[in-house]
């Protein structure tokens, strides 16, 4: 019956999850809270927004902030664009990976119930679900001004590209993050009508390297399935010189992160958010374990709270111009 279908697609009704309210199919033996960015294929309900859209959408929403006027807040009709072009291309990222995983998908306890792993639903169905998703993902995209549609569309062929890298190289985690930040460049070009290489630039190398962060430390929970079916990721790259690498990605995110506050005269709100992101990262590496899924997903998820952290910063920086603008031209005036 369709109701049945339903729940096992889901994971059971929304409402009787445990306490973190995913909605997810999982299997039992060794179940998590929900999926890492791209690897669903369907948005199920669930109470809150999964971290995959949240890591997606975050880095717009810098991009946003740091192209707003001076004194002023981000454009909160270009954030709610931007959100539901997050959700929609978040999800046709996931069936696309889907579509490519089916078959590693039906050799993983984990994944074994993924609707078309499990058989659920065809091929044929997924296409034309994922150009449903695609569709209203290009009705949010002609929203925008002419720049940024074109600079949307070329994010295209990353996205249908990436579930490809896991089987090619141990570094499909780079190529996630150059997929999941295109934001960072698209929604300066939203505001302003193009890029501004010298803070888009530094800010999109930021993401990436934030990526390559959290991504390596969410590869790490299925690293013994990857092994068994030959699919490569940083985290088998890496192993025990781990932490170091992500010490490594996380100063060049800060570096980056440094060079475009600079670059767009960001003020220090901005620097103190940026402090304290390095902090929130110094401590999750220092205590990640590894070899414990639950403590992966956990340090995984946490990354939500950075890109927050982040963009309160961002908009509380620019808010502060205006103040030093004023303080610059009180002393002229008064001559």
């Amino acid at each position: 019956p369709p109701a049945a279908r339903w729940r096992r697609c889901c994971g059971g009704w929304p409402w009787r999850r445990g306490a973190h309210g995913d909605a997810v199919a999982v299997a039992t033996q060794h179940p998590r809270p929900s999926a890492p960015p791209g690897r669903r294929v369907a948005l199920r309900p669930c109470p809150r927004l999964p971290a995959g859209t949240w890591l997606l959408y975050l880095p717009c929403a810098w991009s946003i902030g740091l192209a707003a006027e001076p004194g002023c807040p981000p454009d909160w009709q270009t954030l709610a664009l931007f959100g539901a072009g997050a959700v929609l291309m978040r999800g046709a990222g996931c069936t696309i990976n889907d579509m490519w995983d089916r078959d590693y998908d039906k050799k993983v306890a984990r994944t074994a119930s993924r609707p078309l792993a499990a058989g659920e639903i065809s091929t044929f169905q997924s296409f034309i679900f994922l150009g449903g998703q695609l569709s209203l993902a290009l009705c949010v995209l002609l929203c925008l001004n002419y720049y940024s549609i074109v600079l949307g569309a070329a994010s295209l062929s990353l996205v249908v590209s990436y579930p490809l890298m896991k089987r090619i190289t141990y570094w499909p985690q780079l190529v996630l993050g150059l997929t999941f930040n295109w934001g960072a460049l698209l929604g300066w070009s939203a505001i302003q009508g193009s890029c501004d290489w010298s803070v888009c630039l530094p800010l999109y190398l930021a993401g990436v390297m934030w990526t390559l962060v959290y991504d390596t430390i969410y590869a790490h929970q299925d690293k013994r399935d990857d092994i068994l079916i030959g699919v490569k990721s940083t985290a088998l790259q890496f192993k025990e010189d781990t932490k170091r690498w992500l010490s490594g990605f996380s100063m060049a995110m800060l570096v980056g992160l440094c060079v475009a506050g600079m670059n767009c005269n960001q003020t220090f709100p901005y620097y103190s958010a940026v402090a304290a992101v390095g902090a929130h990262l110094a401590h999750q590496i220092y205590t990640l374990d590894i070899d414990k899924p639950e403590d992966c997903w956990k340090k995984f998820a946490s990354n939500r709270t950075v890109g927050v952290l982040l963009f309160v910063g961002i908009v509380l920086g620019n808010l502060c111009k205006r103040q030093e603008s004023k303080t610059v031209q009180e002393p002229l005036e008064s001559r």
